[in-house]
């Protein structure tokens, strides 16, 4: 039986899992392999070496966005508020991309709400920038989790960072209630 291995960083720590042979090593950083090219060398264990940046763009959600003349102020750049738009649609679109239909659960009276938002701004996106919002889910519960924000402009500088705590709810009687089983198990398997 094929074993995958994944450990973040390689250290004394972790050695032993080289006593596991034939083992193959791959690290991430480097290249990326289909699993059908390593299974066809049989290796019993596949050990998967990555940086923790390569881990967190692996489960990590992207969504790009052009800056239109609506997102700006007076001054050419974009209002801060609509940094919150911009992370709301790059949650919106990783949920339907998952198979998360929202309208589904709505009509059931169950949803979504923004229970906590923490953001700094650090640059300023202009009129015309394409931007990259990228998401992480950093803490999954039964009824809430945080997504890890960040906004970033295409010479990569961060723009605006964000932790989002985001609660489900049941409309009909207006309290948070456990995310059903089905999301649940759909944000598993992204974080």
């Amino acid at each position: 039986m094929l074993e995958i291995l994944t450990i973040n960083t390689f250290s004394a720590k972790n050695c032993h899992l080289l006593s596991y042979f034939p083992c193959l090593l791959i690290a991430l950083s480097i290249t990326i392999e289909p699993l059908s090219k390593i299974e066809s060398l049989n290796p019993k264990v596949i050990l998967i070496v990555m940086s923790e940046e390569v881990s967190k763009s692996i489960t990590a959600h992207h969504f790009a966005i052009r800056v239109y003349y609506e997102d700006t102020d007076a001054g050419g750049i974009v209002y801060y508020a609509n940094y919150l738009k911009f992370f709301e649609r790059a949650r919106t679109e990783w949920l339907r991309e998952i198979g998360i239909n929202q309208a589904f659960f709505l009509q059931q009276n169950l949803g979504f709400v923004v229970r906590r938002v923490e953001m700094d701004n650090l640059a300023s996106a202009k009129l015309d920038d394409l931007l990259a919002v990228s998401s992480t889910i950093v803490t999954l519960k039964r009824a809430s989790l945080v997504f890890q924000q960040k906004i970033t402009n295409q010479a990569k500088q961060v723009l605006c960072t964000a932790n989002v705590r985001i609660a489900c709810v049941d409309f009909s009687q207006h309290k948070p209630c456990a995310i059903p089983e089905s999301i649940l198990g759909a944000f598993k398997r992204v974080s």
